[in-house]
């Protein structure tokens, strides 16, 4: 038996603009139209066609979990659409080796008119499930998308959210030897979506390949050991997946430490301000994408106020790579707090003290409203990220423990240990004030 689950070979995918291909039912019209000859062959366009996918290649390997990445347009879901035979290529090879599962659509391949429990039994059935596979399973998928009490309700009354989790149940727990999973996931709630997540890691650790699309960076980073970078239809990267996040993220400087629009044109903006730049530096002003985790990192912010007298609120927002919140930072400069600014260019930096956070990879998302009224001006996720790393037996809270330290925080604390002899305890010793 082979060991390659998914093989796509020089594939190569137009589309003409402006027809939909969502869907089966979209799919029909251009269908008809290969079955009657219409259209060019080979790599020939007509006139308002387009390549959607450009000769790509890349191979998975069983029980892999691997990302798709890429701007919108980049042909990420047309690959999965490919891979589940609701597109076909128009050059090259594609080959499927393993019972495929793929949650590409909320709710696709449910029928409206039946209820949740049908659903379940016919979703399955199209997977190529038998009736007794699905009965062993049933009871975990309901648990899991957490809609017992609707699981009689027909799912044409499901919100967007209940069809997700009763879709990703089904997807999930059928199990499959390849799963492919759409940025789908975006639908749900937040609590849902780390469940999902986790979901994946688990069938992954059972042998099951996984190829996960998404915009949500730190999951990447977090589910998959490799991720292939796609944009305008190649492949751009392949490769560890910090690696490949970081060239998608910043491809000019080939450092996930800074990002700069050099072009106006192209810079995020609103009608107020427009950003320039996000860099992060280290105390001795480098720009670097690793920090010492007992040294401080500054958090720079350049951009340009466009028109005069409004009071500004530059801010980052910063996540560790398992996409959990750790917390904001708005400007809090007591010059220009509350403050008109006048027309012109600016820099704000905040800078984080050592020993504050702990190890692992950090991505910021940077942004700026005006108030009076609160008006976001521009907002870029995922903008920079950071590396902190710490060493064995150093200066952090670690000390000399070599084992793993939990926690989104790694604060260096003030300790004091007391003894005591013959049941006498010793002179209280003053305590420093803590720092971080």
């Amino acid at each position: 038996m082979s060991d390659i689950a998914i093989e796509i070979c020089h594939v190569w995918k137009k589309f003409r603009r402006g027809e939909i291909h969502d869907s089966l039912r979209d799919l029909v019209p251009a269908l008809v139209r290969g079955v009657m000859g219409r259209g060019p062959k080979g790599t020939d366009l007509a006139e308002g066609e387009f390549w959607a996918l450009t000769d790509i290649s890349f191979q998975l390997k069983r029980g892999e979990i691997v990302g798709i990445i890429g701007p919108n347009g980049a042909g990420k879901s047309t690959v999965l659409k490919i891979l589940s035979r609701i597109l076909r290529p128009n050059r090259g090879q594609v080959r499927v080796n393993g019972h495929l599962s793929a949650l590409i659509e909320v709710g696709a391949g449910f029928h409206p008119d039946l209820n949740g429990r049908e659903n379940i039994y016919l979703n399955g059935a199209i997977l190529g499930m038998k009736k007794a596979e699905i009965d062993r399973k049933f009871d975990q998928i309901i648990a899991f998308s957490e809609i017992e009490k609707f699981i009689d309700t027909p799912v044409k009354r499901y919100s967007s959210g209940m069809y997700l989790r009763l879709a990703f149940a089904v997807a999930a727990h059928l199990e499959p030897e390849i799963l492919l999973v759409d940025e789908v996931l975006a639908v749900g709630d937040t609590r849902f979506q780390k469940k999902c997540l986790n979901k994946i890691q688990e069938i992954g650790r059972q042998g099951c390949t996984v190829f996960f699309v998404s915009h949500n960076l730190p999951a990447v980073t977090r589910l998959c050991e490799r991720a292939i970078l796609l944009d305008q239809g190649r492949v751009l990267q392949d490769g560890p997946s910090r690696q490949v996040v970081g060239v998608y993220m910043n491809p000019i400087l080939g450092t996930t430490a800074g990002r700069e629009w050099p072009d106006a044109a192209t810079a995020p903006h609103g009608e107020v301000a427009r950003l320039r730049a996000v860099r992060l530096r280290t105390q001795d002003g480098r720009i670097a994408d690793v920090v010492d985790i007992v040294r401080p990192v500054a958090i720079e912010m350049e951009y340009e106020v466009l028109k005069s007298g409004y009071v500004m609120m530059p801010y980052h927002h910063l996540y560790n790579d398992e996409g959990i919140f750790l917390f904001s930072a708005h400007d809090l400069d007591p010059a220009w707090r509350c403050r008109p600014r006048p027309a012109g260019r600016w820099v704000s930096t905040v800078q984080i003290p050592g020993n504050l956070l702990a190890e692992g990879t950090l991505f910021v998302s940077s942004g700026l409203m005006t108030l009076d009224p609160v008006i976001t001006q521009f907002y870029e996720r995922d903008v920079v990220a950071f590396q902190v790393s710490e060493s064995l037996g150093g200066s952090s809270a670690r000390g000399g423990w070599v084992g793993p330290m939990g926690g989104v925080v790694r604060p260096l604390l003030e300790w004091r240990t007391q003894f005591t002899r013959d049941g006498h305890e010793a002179a209280a010793m003053p305590m420093n004030e803590p720092k971080l």
